[in-house]
């Protein structure tokens, strides 16, 4: 399994040549909106040659579900399976194309190419934002998309977790670095690394206090031990 770090919550992973696609942040539309939000680390335009197959937003947010980094991926003849919760399936298939649009509310399974993907809740200021597990018939991992530590999320949660990707920023109902290591310890996951900071704050993925953590560096492999 190859895991990139796209910056803020991107993500992209890729089994046998299968790429899945999740949260890019590819622009600075936040930042033009608001000029204490400037993203500080350059668009790299050479991810926009990523040719995933499936592509998954969690929530409705600019950072998440970000209209101007979308249309890179969403404007090609290639088709895709593109999922997300209601509220961001009823924007992206306005983009069209032959894509196929899936509302992936939680609770939904998907089984597409090595990977089978379960959509859990997430406690988040979009009501209909989701979190996502991934299986690749080996290991599982959870990306938590923004959220809360909320005690409805983990009985959706499988056993045996390699790995969890989580906010740490404590802003904007993202758990805060104390609790997101409390989340990965209930989780149960092996490793947990930590997103959402540095992008357009201060803040230092290396304050997050959990001893099996994976520090991403921005367009780089996530390795797992």
């Amino acid at each position: 399994m190859r895991i990139l770090f796209l910056g803020q919550a991107g993500l992209y992973f890729e089994k046998a040549s299968f790429g899945v696609l999740i949260d890019p942040y590819l622009s600075d539309s936040i930042g033009k909106r608001n000029s204490a939000m400037v993203r500080r680390v350059a668009v790299d335009p050479s991810f926009f040659d990523l040719k995933p197959q499936v592509m998954i937003f969690t929530h409705d947010h600019l950072d998440h579900f970000d209209p101007e980094t979308a249309e890179h991926f969403l404007n090609r003849a290639e088709a895709m399976t593109v999922m997300g919760p209601r509220s961001v399936w009823s924007r992206a298939r306005n983009f069209g194309g032959a894509h196929n649009y899936v509302q992936f509310d939680s609770g939904t399974l998907w089984t597409e190419g090595p990977f089978r993907f379960r959509a859990v809740k997430a406690c988040h200021s979009d009501p209909d934002a989701i979190g996502v597990i991934l299986e690749d018939g080996e290991k599982k991992y959870y990306v938590t998309g923004d959220t809360l530590y909320n005690e409805g999320i983990f009985p959706a949660l499988p056993q045996g977790l390699e790995a969890v990707f989580l906010p740490i920023n404590g802003a904007g109902n993202n758990m805060n670095a104390a609790d997101a290591a409390a989340f990965a310890r209930r989780t149960g996951a092996k490793y947990a690394v930590p997103l959402h900071v540095g992008l357009y704050d201060d803040l230092a993925a290396e304050s997050f206090p959990f001893a099996r953590k994976i520090i991403p560096e921005i367009y780089k492999e996530i390795v797992l031990p």
